[in-house]
């Protein structure tokens, strides 16, 4: 048994939740959106279930609910976003309105968002800027959860990556994913709902396989593809952390009193006006290589469910299990 909730309840029970555990308008308003958006693609890892995560940060003053992020151009092609230690969206929304006038104008941007409380998936770095006309890429470091390849204790983060391309007349082809073989919300929500992952997620505290979610969570996750995963995720240690100046994934965890938790970290965005490397052609070569891949009976294209799921959950609102739905009541007070 769940509670039924249009994606307006959703975004004003989110929003109420923030505001009342420290977070100002802006801030609230801007992780309300995303958790939104989350539940509305039926991405439930990172909807409401991150509510108590994100007002537990600022509660605890992991997070500051009053940042105000600001954004520097720092040379023809670099962008610095100080997150100003907030939650990550609105911070976000600060890159995208740096970006977009940067890259029209220089071909290809760098942007660095540091200082940030990062909870919520990747695809809204890209897909926003993909609908812009705009190829984009982007990563994030996050707690210490995997162990690297051949390794048996928590290093690297799920350190996820996401690409957008924009298409013709239709949404962008976005992916977001993990370089660990699963999300860590997936494991949590396996977790909570009393059911195993696949093999593969990850190892015990002793090293040793295991498909329970409460023995990974306490032993370590593992990379997809084992060494190949984990270089994507030590790629992304060095691109989110070292190159901009922020911190490796085992840096951020923090102790505010009742056992560690993610601390703040750092991203890096990419973006490229396709117009100025293949001329005004590219969306019709991409078109071409979309129409391969769908020719095969069983394809699809990246963050298509996702485009579907908006469909279903516009008309038919979103499930939210008791439980959560009961400890977010809480949480608003």
């Amino acid at each position: 048994m769940g509670k039924k909730l249009t994606l307006d309840e959703v975004f004003d029970l989110a929003k109420a939740c923030m505001l009342a555990n420290g977070c100002d308008e802006a801030n609230s308003d801007a992780v309300a959106r995303t958790v939104t958006n989350a539940e509305r693609d039926m991405c439930l890892s990172h909807g409401l279930f991150r509510v108590p995560g994100y007002a537990g940060g600022v509660k605890s003053g992991v997070a500051r609910g009053t940042a105000r992020p600001v954004a520097k151009r720092i040379a023809p092609g670099l962008i610095a976003v100080d997150g100003d230690g907030g939650p990550a969206p609105l911070a976000i929304q600060t890159a995208h309105e740096a970006i977009i006038p940067a890259v029209r104008e220089q071909g290809i941007v760098a942007a660095s968002i540091n200082d940030i409380f990062h909870l919520s998936a990747l695809w809204p770095e890209v897909e926003p800027l993909a609908e812009q006309g705009i190829v984009a890429m982007a990563c994030c470091v996050a707690g210490s959860y995997v162990a690297p390849a051949g390794g048996t204790k928590p290093l690297f983060g799920t350190n996820p990556f996401a690409f957008g391309w924009p298409r013709k007349d239709a949404p962008p082809a976005v992916f977001d994913q993990a370089s660990a073989a699963m999300a860590r919300g997936e494991i949590q929500i396996a977790q909570r709902d009393g059911h195993s992952v696949p093999e593969g997620t990850g190892i015990d505290k002793d090293g040793k396989p295991t498909t329970d979610p409460t023995a990974i969570l306490e032993g370590a996750q593992l990379a997809f593809g084992g060494y190949k995963g984990a270089s994507l995720a030590m790629m992304v240690e060095l691109l989110a952390g070292a190159l901009v100046g922020g911190k490796f994934s085992y840096e951020t965890s923090v102790d505010v009193g009742n056992g560690p938790t993610l601390g703040r970290h750092s991203e890096v965005i990419i973006a490229i006006d396709p117009a100025r490397f293949g001329g005004d052609g590219f969306l019709d070569r991409g078109e071409e290589l979309f129409d391969k891949i769908l020719s095969q009976e069983g394809t699809r294209l990246p963050g298509e469910r996702r485009f579907n799921n908006r469909e279903i959950t516009s008309r038919e609102g979103v499930d939210v299990p008791q439980s959560l739905f009961d400890s977010l009541l809480e949480l608003r007070g």
